[in-house]
């Protein structure tokens, strides 16, 4: 889900809470989260919009995390263990390790075609230079 500035998109409660006091039981959190759901169902559709519910899916932070099904309408939300938000992969644990893992995938794959790009063009000088002109 994401949160944005402003009314025109229902807000999150749970990103206010100031102290530990004040934190809700995982009942009263279940509540405010499945509102919040069916609040965005409702934007969308006053702002004739589809609510894709295939692409929604509910992380569930944390350890001890009774792990509440949330639903739209009478469809249930799938969960999810990992989450791409912003462009950083967070698992369920809050960890980034898979992120890391990726990014490092990915820049490997990268030095590797450098590698072979600067490899290819050092084989097409020496042979450049044979040429008798």
């Amino acid at each position: 889900m994401t949160w944005t500035r402003g009314q025109s998109v229902p807000s999150a409660n749970l990103l206010t809470i100031q102290n530990w006091e004040e934190w809700p039981t995982h009942q009263k959190a279940a509540t405010v989260v499945q509102r919040d759901v069916d609040r965005l169902e409702s934007w969308a559709e006053r702002n004739l919009m589809k609510f894709n519910k295939g692409k929604c899916r509910v992380p569930h932070l944390g350890r001890n995390n009774p792990k509440h099904q949330y639903r739209s309408g009478v469809d249930l939300l799938g969960n999810s263990s990992a989450e791409k938000d912003l462009g950083v992969l967070v698992d369920n644990k809050l960890s980034i390790s898979q992120q890391c893992a990726l990014v490092a995938k990915k820049a490997s794959g990268i030095l590797g075609c450098t590698e072979k790009s600067v490899a290819s063009s050092q084989g097409r000088l020496s042979s450049l230079s044979a040429l008798p002109w």
